[in-house]
């Protein structure tokens, strides 16, 4: 799913989070957003993902505006990641991956999906624990899972290692990059860290609602290929 802002502005009492910022990613392509606290970063993604509106400029997704009426289905095909896991404490790991589908009708056997995902992950064998019994970053694994639950074109992560150790937040971003190759993704990660940064396709920069700096680093496949062909 490909991507464009095009004159985009959004403003918040006394802040402006987005000045007229004009942007386009191509399909299958990820890119980090980077630049200090406050450059507008989540504002990017909350924008992309259908969670706020732009004051003015237009947002495209898949080559059509998000307009009001398209929200709720864009919504659908879009994955999140945040930097808090937000997963379900009375839950299971299965039952957390399978929540954002649960109240709705789908195309596909649920259970057999989330496990599918909690395969990819690698906590198949957690499937019947409870978050309290995880690791920081299994829960960040199973949040990631639950993110691909309705198997999205567009994959958004903001800030998805902060809470986690180097080491495991590598593992994270390796996972996500991974991922996205596997399925085909479009993915945008909002990140303070340099070393998340340098694994995406594409550097992004951002300072005071602007985008100071746009470029193309490792691409997909050599990113791939240094993970050893990884498949999760």
């Amino acid at each position: 799913m490909g991507v464009t802002l095009r004159g985009v502005t959004r403003g918040y009492p006394g802040i402006t989070a987005l000045d007229s910022v004009d942007l386009e990613i191509d399909d299958g392509m990820s890119v980090a957003l980077t630049g200090p606290s406050g450059a507008g970063k989540s504002t990017v993604l909350h924008l992309i993902g259908g969670m706020d509106r732009p004051d003015s400029g237009i947002v495209e997704v898949d080559g059509e505006e998000l307009t009001p009426g398209r929200l709720d289905a864009h919504r659908r095909r879009t994955g999140f990641v945040f930097q808090r896991f937000h997963l379900l404490p009375a839950l299971t790991v299965l039952d957390n991956v399978l929540a954002p589908v649960l109240p709705r009708r789908v195309d596909f056997d649920r259970r057999a999906r989330a496990g599918e995902l909690l395969e990819a992950v690698g906590l198949a064998h957690r499937a019947g624990a409870l978050p309290s019994e995880l690791s920081g970053g299994q829960q960040q694994r199973v949040a990631v899972a639950r993110a691909l639950i309705n198997r999205p074109g567009l994959l958004l992560a903001d800030e998805p290692t902060g809470n986690l150790d180097s080491s495991t937040g590598r593992e994270i971003i390796d996972l996500l990059l991974a991922l996205s190759r596997q399925y085909g993704m479009t993915m945008l990660v909002a990140t303070h860290d340099a070393e998340v940064a340098a694994n995406c396709d594409r550097i992004v920069r951002l300072h005071d609602g602007r985008i100071t700096s746009d470029e193309l680093v490792t691409p997909a496949a050599d990113v791939f290929d240094r993970l050893g062909g990884f498949r999760p």
